[in-house]
């Protein structure tokens, strides 16, 4: 598939998104975050993908903000079809069946910042900073930055951080919880790929289970405890439980097949 704002790459069941705007340093316009989004569909449709990974072009950004000359003169309507629409592809990629991990590779502000906050693990280089400034333009985040801040820092410090618009270094969103690893810029997508490549030896149907578990610990419309008992339950159905257990108990290394 074509892109006009990002580029992808699978490499050894590592699916690589890139968001490829680095003269707007890497902004997300209307049609980017569509295209990710898209692109997030094709690999969870793809059996031979097992991990999804977020990175931007070039060293200085992830993603600083959404495309501000985009939506300056939009009405009130018009806004709400880009949260909404920004929300739905946000939304897909938190409850991917495939591991997302980003790699912040340097800024990521207002909707890159919530972008990030959407995928299942976040590893950040040196030189990464992270802020939500959306109040200093008049305006609340958009693509649910006020949610899943909260449930990452904590309702204090996520307060905070979205009335001041403080921008943060890694190390500081390291110590927030904001993000799971800080590297050198060189080693960031080597680590990035790490995780993805230890996490792809495991069971998928398991690991896409865990995600739809801990997801449903954050949803007003569901029982998270009542989720893990249908998804423990549901796992005795597959031939990686056989699989698994199977292995365990021969002392051999598990080959799982998804199914």
């Amino acid at each position: 598939m074509n892109y006009n704002n990002i580029l992808t790459e699978k490499v050894d069941g590592i699916f690589t998104i890139t968001i490829n705007r680095p003269d707007k340093l890497n902004a997300l316009n209307y049609e980017t975050i569509q295209e990710i989004g898209m692109a997030v569909r094709f690999a969870n449709d793809d059996d031979d993908v097992r991990g999804i990974l977020l990175t931007g072009s070039g060293e200085k950004a992830f993603a600083a903000g959404a495309d501000i000359s985009e939506f300056a003169a939009f009405s009130r309507d018009e806004a709400e079809k880009l949260s909404r629409d920004g929300n739905r592809v946000f939304t897909s990629i938190e409850h991917s069946k495939k591991p997302v991990v980003a790699a912040i590779n340097g800024f990521a502000l207002g909707g890159g910042c919530e972008l990030a906050m959407s995928c299942q693990i976040r590893v950040a280089s040196e030189t990464a900073r992270f802020g939500q400034p959306e109040v200093n333009l008049g305006l609340t985040p958009g693509y649910a930055g006020t949610q899943r801040l909260v449930q990452l820092v904590g309702k204090g410090k996520a307060l905070e951080f979205l009335m001041t618009a403080d921008m943060i270094p890694a190390a500081e969103a390291h110590r927030l919880g904001l993000v799971n690893h800080v590297v050198p810029q060189a080693e960031l997508i080597a680590k990035a790929k790490e995780i993805l490549t230890k996490i792809g030896t495991k069971a998928p149907l398991a690991i896409a289970a865990v995600i739809r578990c801990v997801n449903s610990h954050f949803a007003f419309d569901e029982d998270g405890f009542e989720t893990e008992i249908r998804e423990f339950a549901g796992c005795f159905q597959s031939e990686d439980f056989k699989e698994g257990t199977q292995a365990f108990l021969e002392k051999r290394k598990a080959n799982f097949k998804g199914a």
